[in-house]
C-alpha cells in the first residue's frame, strides 16, 4: 500500500518525465477493472462540470477519459450528430472503455502534453481530474488551446493544495503526497496558452469512509498511487497510520478531503 503523489516539471530530472508517464499509465491500467466501483468521489466531483458545458458541440474530446464514464454521458448529452473522442494515457483504461462502449465513440491512447491530434478540431474539451497527473501544466494548456476550434471551450476539474491532507497526516509523510498546483498556477498557464476567458473556482469536497482500508482503496484503487520507490510498509506502520487516522474520525466516518479546482477556458472566436 502507498500514498498518492504527483510531480511538477521542476521536480523532475531530465530523464524522469518519460518514466513518470510510464508509471502513471501502468498504475491506472492496473486499476482499470475496479475504477468505476471505487471512483465515487471522482464521479461526484465531475458533476460540477456539467452546468458549464456549451449548449451545442459537434466534436468533443474527453481528456483523461479513464473507463469512459464521462465520454458516454457526453455522447448522450450531445446526441448522434456529435463525435466524442475519449483519450487516456493508460491502455488498460481504454480497453475497459471500448468494452463498455464498443460502438459510437472513438478511443485513443495519448499524452495530454503531446496530443496526437490535429489542430482546431474540437468544440469542447472535457477533463475530470486528469491534468493534476501531468508534470508540465504549461504544455497541457498549450495543447488544449491548439486542438480547440476558434470559439471552443475547455471545462476542467483539477486538484489543488490541501487535497488528501488527512492521508498525509495519518501516514505522517505529507511530502509524499501529490504536489498539487495552486489556483494561481492554473490561471497563469491558461493565460500563457492564449485563452481569452479564464475562470477558476475552488471548492473543498469531503468524502467519508468506514476505515483506513477503505480510504486507501479509494485512492490506490483508482490508480492514484506512488510512482517511485518507497520503503515497504510494515504491520506496525499500518497500525500507527490507522491510529492517527482514527483521531480524525467524524460521525460519517474517516474524512478524505479534495480541493477541487474547476476551470472554464474559452478560445478566441474566429475573426
Amino acid at each position: 500500500m502507498s500514498t498518492a503523489l504527483a510531480a511538477n516539471k521542476d521536480s523532475l530530472g531530465p530523464a524522469e518525465p518519460r518514466q513518470w508517464r510510464c508509471r502513471v499509465a501502468a498504475a491506472f491500467s492496473r486499476a482499470a477493472g475496479q475504477y468505476t466501483r471505487l471512483a465515487r468521489a471522482q464521479q461526484l466531483m465531475g458533476n460540477a462540470l456539467w452546468p458549464l458545458l456549451p449548449e451545442q458541440a459537434g466534436r468533443v474530446l474527453d481528456l483523461g477519459c479513464g473507463p469512459g464514464h464521462w465520454s458516454r454521458r457526453l455522447s448522450v448529452r450531445y446526441g448522434p450528430d456529435c463525435r466524442v473522442l475519449g483519450l487516456d494515457l493508460a491502455p488498460g483504461m481504454l480497453q475497459v472503455a471500448r468494452h463498455r462502449a464498443p460502438t459510437g465513440l472513438d478511443w485513443l491512447c495519448g499524452d495530454a502534453a503531446q496530443l496526437p491530434l490535429a489542430a482546431s478540431q474540437f468544440d469542447l474539451v472535457f477533463s475530470n481530474l486528469a491534468i493534476q497527473w501531468c508534470p508540465d501544466l504549461d504544455a497541457v494548456m498549450a495543447e488544449l488551446h491548439r486542438v480547440l476550434r476558434p470559439g471552443g471551450r475547455a471545462v476542467i476539474n483539477s486538484l489543488g493544495p490541501g487535497t488528501l491532507g488527512e492521508v498525509g497526516q495519518a501516514w505522517s509523510s505529507p511530502a509524499t503526497l501529490l504536489a498539487f498546483r495552486t489556483r494561481e498556477s492554473h490561471l497563469a498557464s491558461a493565460h500563457l496558452a492564449g485563452f481569452i476567458r479564464v475562470e477558476c473556482c475552488e471548492s473543498r469536497e469531503r468524502f467519508h469512509y468506514p476505515d483506513l482500508t477503505a480510504v486507501m482503496a479509494s485512492i490506490k484503487g483508482v490508480g492514484a498511487q506512488t510512482t517511485h520507490a518507497v520503503h515497504r510498509l510494515t504491520r506496525r506502520d499500518m497500525e500507527r497510520a490507522a491510529c492517527r487516522y482514527e483521531s480524525l474520525r467524524e460521525a460519517a466516518g474517516l474524512p478524505v478531503s479534495y480541493q477541487r479546482l474547476t476551470l472554464v477556458l474559452d478560445k478566441e472566436p474566429q475573426a
